[in-house]
């Protein structure tokens, strides 16, 4: 009867934790166990950091719109009702780009909504 050789499984599992956790430092690079602990956390701060990411990009749009109306003497949440209340579909993101890479573009859009007054719009 042929022998078995085992671990082959087990080898591979390991192969690729100790390859997640390439460039940790000292032990949670090397030691499976230490690597396998390292590899799990990190991934748990990967996730909760997508979603802090999120959150943290949409307040630096908010802040770069906000500054880019100081110069109009309108504020933010003003200004943004106003964009619904004209059905100016542009979110804060673009809304963004579009004060900081063009501001001619973004100059329009506040004169549009300067002339509304604070009066509602009848199409």
């Amino acid at each position: 009867m042929n022998r078995i050789k085992r671990g082959v499984t087990a080898h591979s599992k390991h192969k690729k934790v100790l390859k997640l956790a390439k460039g940790y430092y000292g032990a949670r690079s090397r030691v499976f166990r230490v690597a396998k602990q390292a590899v799990i956390k990190a991934s748990q701060y990967a996730f909760r950091d997508r979603k802090a990411l999120k959150r943290d990009m949409r307040s630096l749009w908010i802040v770069r719109i906000n500054g880019a109306l100081s110069d109009y003497s309108i504020n933010y949440s003003v200004f943004m009702h106003r964009l619904k209340t004209l059905k100016v579909e542009l979110n804060r993101k673009m809304l963004a780009e579009l004060a900081l890479h063009n501001p001619g573009t973004f100059k329009s859009l506040v004169e549009r909504t300067l002339t509304l007054d604070g009066t509602a719009v009848h199409e």
